[in-house]
């Protein structure tokens, strides 16, 4: 795994990285970078790509944009792409069985932009070009960005998806006052925080035969996961969920309360 470095672009400030995953050409990987640079976004993010890295096809169509190529992070799986964002967006043109806040391109970009102004680390993912995200990766969003097109053809190619988010991006503008956020002042748990919780509770509850029976078991674990991203927990949220399990545990362990 590896880091995007910022480019530190006059135009560009705080902003979302953009997470591709498993991108399957090179062409759309450096379409999807030329888009984001066309808008002043890079930040970069790129997970597992099918061709391997760095790509020759993507460096050609990146044309005047390879330094964000150059500087995108690269990552194993989605989990650890994320796990310094405080909240993420997943794009999907599909109805998903999980209870998500769902947005337009332009409604999560003015969130996106408040949640940046507040200090929050901010994400958006993007799925590979046949088959979109996995409900596994949306599961790990807070919320789903959905674009108004014609429901008898709505697939977008990788790099037509990064341009309209990333020109709705730019389209609010600096100069625009970001929206209040409700929960100002505090901070998001980040994806490993999140990730880590995750972890504590599936295997507390595994440990007790929860996931049964195990036809089921694969859905119970990911509406576990999506609930987490869904509630925005914040960095106390998570200590503190951590620690009703950690009582939990005890007592069922038959060990003290204390801490």
């Amino acid at each position: 795994m590896t880091s995007e470095a910022g480019q530190s672009g006059a135009w560009a400030g705080p902003q979302p990285a953009f997470v591709l995953v498993e991108p399957q050409m090179g062409e759309n990987i450096g379409a999807a970078a030329r888009a984001m640079w066309n808008f002043g976004l890079e930040r970069m993010r790129v997970v597992a790509p099918r061709d391997g890295w760095p790509n020759p096809k993507a460096v050609a169509m990146a044309s005047g944009a390879g330094r964000l190529l150059d500087g995108a992070g690269l990552y194993d799986g989605t989990a650890d792409a994320l796990g310094d964002l405080n909240y993420v967006f997943a794009t999907t043109a599909r109805g998903r069985e999980m209870t998500k806040p769902v947005m337009t391109p332009e409604r999560a970009m003015q969130h996106a932009r408040a949640l940046i102004a507040e200090g929050q680390q901010v994400g958006v993912l993007f799925g590979p070009e046949r088959a979109g995200l996995t409900n596994d990766d949306v599961a790990r969003a807070n919320a789903i960005i959905s674009v108004p097109v014609n429901p008898a053809f709505p697939s977008l190619n990788l790099a037509q998806c990064v341009l309209l988010t990333a020109y709705e991006w730019r389209r609010q503008t600096e100069e625009a006052v970001p929206e209040v956020v409700e929960m100002a002042r505090t901070r998001f748990a980040s994806g490993v925080e999140i990730e880590k919780l995750g972890d504590r509770y599936e295997a507390a509850l595994d440990a007790v035969g929860f996931f049964w029976p195990e036809s089921k078991a694969e859905g119970m674990r990911r509406n576990l996961r999506n609930m987490f991203a869904r509630l925005d927990l914040t960095t106390a949220d998570v200590q503190t969920l951590h620690g009703i399990m950690r009582a939990i545990t005890r007592r069922r362990d038959g060990g003290s309360d204390a801490p």
